[in-house]
């Protein structure tokens, strides 16, 4: 039996980036892009490395530099890597008998690199629930809401990448999701208050991000350590960003597709004026007034990269896609996702 998952890209509407500040936060899955990670039984356990995005042969040193300033030093072997050993460590503590059978597993991805759309978490949550699938462990097992801690402990606890719950809780559970991430609920439960939300409530929305790799995390490391230290203007960002969530659920459940429009330009604004813009970067500023220049709403889908918009007007998004096109930037029309991972094996 082969085994496939694939796990769609991720997109945080608004409140962004409050997923890792106790906040509360809205994403939605996109199947313009994805991660595909496949397994079968076989004599060995053996972790294969992707052709090209984990190469280990070059044809001269010109080109080890090119590839390593293009896609860093890591790709997505690591992540299986780190996977297995969490998925290992998780059942051993929590008495969850594994067969003793080895496999074979392997990945796809064509999620832009390092522009905050959730690539690594979309490999490491395909792997996950690939493995689950081999061992014939459901949610009954590992519970559902338990399921995007493993996924960011891989990350953050083996690979030390700086990352949030909200990537692991859209990609495990699909479609469209509010979540709140009250600071006693997740002390006490171990995970957040998560709600599905109709992803047809959605008005037709832009994606846009520099096709070019960047560390997606840079952004959050001096907010994070004021965060930590008390500061009160930090603070209060958080809560309106919560406020800012709250609004912008409400918003969608009227179809008041003005009010979500001016709450995504509110929260970019703030979080603007909390970062500073050496921390947003001048390209991604770039897409922001771009869109703007438009009418178009615009704020960041993730930590940095790639940007989200509201885009209803055909002749309006032809003519900002050319633009974009121009300055170098990618530009398309999301195809929001109704469900989260897509499992399929066959003999």
């Amino acid at each position: 039996m082969i085994l496939q998952n694939t796990t769609y890209a991720r997109v945080g509407l608004i409140g962004n980036p409050s997923d890792g500040y106790f906040g509360k936060t809205i994403a939605f899955l996109v199947r313009n892009f994805s991660a595909t990670v496949t397994l079968w039984e076989s004599p060995s356990l053996s972790i294969i490395p992707h052709a090209t995005l984990d190469p280990t042969v070059f044809d001269s040193l010109e080109e080890v530099a090119e590839v390593a300033t293009r896609d860093g030093y890591y790709g997505g072997q690591r992540l299986l890597f780190a996977t297995c050993k969490k998925f290992s460590q998780y059942c051993s503590t929590h008495g969850l008998w594994l067969p003793s059978k080895n496999f074979t597993i392997t990945y796809d991805t064509n999620i832009p690199r390092q522009v905050g759309l959730g690539g690594s978490s979309a490999i490491i949550t395909a792997a996950l629930k690939c493995l689950m699938s081999f061992y014939e462990l459901g949610d009954a097992d590992i519970p559902k809401p338990i399921q995007p801690g493993i996924v960011l402990s891989v990350e953050l606890e083996e690979l030390d990448i700086p990352a949030g719950l909200q990537d692991r809780v859209i990609q495990i559970y699909g479609g469209m999701v509010y979540m709140d991430f009250d600071k006693e609920f997740l002390e006490t439960h171990g995970h957040g208050k998560y709600e599905s939300l109709d992803v047809r409530l959605l008005p037709r929305m832009a994606l846009a991000y520099v096709p070019e790799p960047r560390d997606s995390g840079k952004t959050h490391s001096d907010v994070r350590f004021r965060f930590d230290s008390g500061d009160e203007d930090v603070i209060e960002a958080m809560r309106t960003f919560a406020e800012y969530t709250d609004a912008g659920r409400d918003a969608l459940e009227a179809r008041d597709h003005e009010r979500l429009a001016d709450l995504m330009n509110r929260n970019f604004d703030l979080r603007r004026r909390i970062f500073g813009d050496d921390a947003i970067g001048s390209r991604n500023l770039e897409m922001i007034e771009l869109a703007r220049s438009f009418g178009m709403p615009a704020k960041f889908s993730g930590s940095g990269g790639a940007i989200i918009t509201i885009c209803e007007d055909d002749e309006v998004f032809a003519k900002a896609q050319h633009e974009f096109l121009k300055r170098g930037f990618v530009l398309m029309i999301t195809e929001p996702s109704n469900r989260g991972c897509w499992e399929r094996g066959q003999q």
